[in-house]
């Protein structure tokens, strides 16, 4: 009988994604691995496989589309031997649905909306303006996604004047932005106060030569996880400037006798195993804070930052205390090259224990990177550059780089982050000793 592809849970967080594009069409022949469609999760754009064997009978979720529930039938696989243009003309399956209350006696009920905050009562109000379908005239309903209807409201914008830009002619926040549309006169300012989120930003000088471009789900990730660091951890910042000049020695040492084996250290990954070794050296830095306890970890996995099209995601180095810098090196190659292919299998970029940035490449001096929750630190490397520094109580001009250490104050003391800062610092200056 005929197999329905469902939308696949592609990261741990993942609820909901975009069906970017198709790489199969109706009619077509697939087998077992063949790659079907790109789907955009919260984390990156990852590749849809198949795991069976048939012809792509009917698609049922065009590419393009937004929001499609994890589970959501997608297409229609007729398996070998099957009538493809009967499993085509087979019903769509429908999505469960409640029964219809009564207009007298059940109350309607507030759908789950997630993914718009980290403010329950906000979200509250999303999901009652979700329930709100306003009609057009001649009683068709008007499509808009629900952050759409919570600034209309906010705005004074009549929706029905609006052309929606989004899936099926949906509107969206972008279409809020280049309206151009008039207030209505009689809708109230509205007012601020302790208890109530502000507004959403909006463009308020559409006149400018601009265009809109729609936010990926990465970014709206990235954009949400961000805010939600800055508001709710508290964050210390403590900076150490450090000599490189015996780190770049050894480095050169080491890539000389690596050759054969067609390794070549970079800067970074002498950092990483640094940063992992002041871990265990630090315990009470290698810390998560959950609200009612604080984990404490036996093992340093560094999230390692890299930037790719449309955002930034942290592949991790596992254990990377316990590894050499060649394995480092190695894993950390292939870890970027299939994070910037979006080939990335989500344990290979959730966890982490700590998170490295590294900005130096770009000429960045110094600056202070905000936490990946949950995580409880995140090391910032600026540039190295030559610099007037004391050594061995004379001034010399030396190799000279800024960290800085974003600690969440929750978890970890002001007294550790500088312990933290300080072995980071002696293990750079004298990496021999991370090496033993």
């Amino acid at each position: 009988m005929p197999l329905e592809l469902k939308m696949p849970a592609l990261s741990p967080t993942m609820e909901e994604g975009t069906l970017a594009k198709w790489l199969v069409k109706e009619g077509d022949t697939v087998s077992s691995g063949d790659i079907l469609a790109e789907i955009e999760t919260d984390k990156a754009t990852m590749e849809f496989e198949a795991v069976d064997e048939g012809t792509i009978a009917k698609i049922l979720v065009g590419e393009g589309t937004d929001g499609v529930k994890v589970g959501t039938p997608i297409a229609i696989l007729a398996g070998e031997g099957e009538d493809a243009s009967a499993a085509a003309a087979a019903p769509a399956p429908k999505a469960d649905a409640a029964p219809a209350p009564t207009a007298a006696t059940a109350p309607t009920p507030e759908p789950e909306v997630k993914g718009y905050g980290t403010n329950p009562a906000e979200d509250k109000q999303i999901a009652r303006a979700a329930t709100v379908q306003p009609a057009q005239s001649g009683g068709e309903r008007i499509k808009a996604s629900p952050l759409a209807r919570r600034l209309a409201e906010q705005q004074g914008v009549d929706l029905s004047s609006l052309q929606g830009s989004g899936p099926g002619g949906r509107i969206v926040k972008a279409d809020l932005s280049v309206a151009g549309a008039a207030p209505k006169a009689a809708a109230p300012a509205p007012q601020a106060s302790a208890a109530t989120p502000p507004a959403a930003p909006h463009a308020t000088t559409s006149d400018i030569p601009h265009e809109a471009e729609k936010l990926s789900n990465m970014r709206k990730t990235i954009a949400r996880r961000l805010t939600e660091s800055k508001q709710t951890v508290p964050h210390i910042y403590l900076t150490v400037d450090i000599n490189l000049d015996a780190l770049l020695k050894l480095r050169g040492e080491l890539n000389a006798s690596l050759a054969p084996r067609n390794v070549k250290l970079s800067v970074n990954d002498l950092l990483i195993k640094a940063l992992a070794v002041s871990l265990i050296q630090v315990p009470e830095c290698n810390v998560q804070f959950t609200g009612d306890q604080l984990l404490k970890f036996t093992r340093a996995d560094i999230s390692v930052a890299v930037s790719i099209e449309g955002g930034l995601i942290t592949p991790i180095i596992a254990d990377a205390a316990g590894k050499g810098v060649a394995s480092i090196s190695t894993e950390m190659k292939d870890l970027a090259g299939r994070a910037r292919e979006g080939k990335l299998q989500p344990a290979e970029y959730t966890g982490g224990t700590a998170s490295l940035s590294n900005m130096g490449m770009y000429g960045i001096k110094q600056f202070e990177a905000i936490i990946n929750p949950p995580q409880g630190m995140i090391m910032a490397i600026g540039a190295g550059e030559k610099r007037p520094y004391v050594v061995n109580d004379s001034l010399q001009v030396a190799t000279v780089m800024s960290a800085t250490g974003s600690f969440d104050h929750r978890a970890i003391d002001g007294a550790d982050g500088a312990k933290l800062m300080q072995a980071f610092k002696q293990l750079v200056e004298n990496p021999l000793g991370m090496l033993a």
